[in-house]
């Protein structure tokens, strides 16, 4: 299996990883909000040099696709593309919240579904729905948080909520005893690394030329508030 550098821009984590054969050579991350475009490039340089790996040895580079911050996924698809252009080697996008249900369903003892959510502002979340299987059961959408969501699962089933956007749900859900929530879970190039190379197996590559991240909604510039 391929030697394959993955990176991970959708929130204000930005993290890097490095997968060989399927297992994790090393991996960085930094929790600084707007950090991306000042330090993913040094985040990668450390990382290969840490593994004493040259950019040469890639086989291929993977990107968290979204959705997430419109900047952030800009930032992390542009330095991804760049790399494969300048290296000759594949595109692999990963989903970021499949990613992120992925590396949750690996200690998830009670076999709940897994419901990752990136917040999307106000009462609104990115998320889905996935099974022990990993099996989309509702698939990446945005959702608005009120008191009825998510009922029609959450009455025979228990449902793991994780993800920055996970605690304006716990607010409105929490008192259903079904309804489960982790903290601290972000999304991570570790996650998205292990699903790149199930993906370079399958030559589930994208198309350089074409490829735009997983934005989900439009973009939206707003105006300053005037004092």
């Amino acid at each position: 299996m391929a030697l394959i550098l993955s990176i991970e821009t959708s929130t204000k984590v930005c993290s890097v990883a490095l997968h060989q054969k399927g297992k994790l050579l090393a991996s960085k991350e930094l929790f600084l909000e707007k950090s991306h475009s000042a330090l993913l490039s040094t985040l990668i340089d450390e990382l290969l040099k840490s593994c004493r790996v040259q950019f040469s040895n890639l086989e291929a580079i993977a990107v968290s696709k979204g959705p997430g911050s419109y900047t952030g996924l800009r930032i992390g698809v542009s330095t991804a593309k760049g790399l494969c252009y300048a290296l000759g080697v594949p595109l692999i996008a990963v989903n970021t919240l499949e990613a992120m249900a992925y590396g949750v369903n690996q200690f998830n003892l009670s076999n709940a579904l897994l419901c990752p959510m990136i917040d999307a502002r106000r009462m609104e979340v990115y998320c889905l729905i996935a099974d022990t299987q990993m099996g989309v059961i509702e698939p990446t959408h945005a959702k608005i948080i009120d008191e009825t969501s998510f009922s029609n699962l959450l009455v025979n089933h228990d449902v793991l909520f994780f993800g920055d956007g996970a605690s304006k749900c716990q607010d409105v859900l929490g008192h259903n005893a079904n309804a489960k929530f982790l903290n601290s879970i972000s999304p991570s190039a570790v996650n998205t690394g292990y699903l790149a190379g199930m993906k370079f197996l399958k030559e589930d590559f994208e198309d350089l030329a074409y490829f735009e991240p997983f934005y989900l909604k439009d973009f939206r510039v707003t105006k300053p508030k005037a004092k």
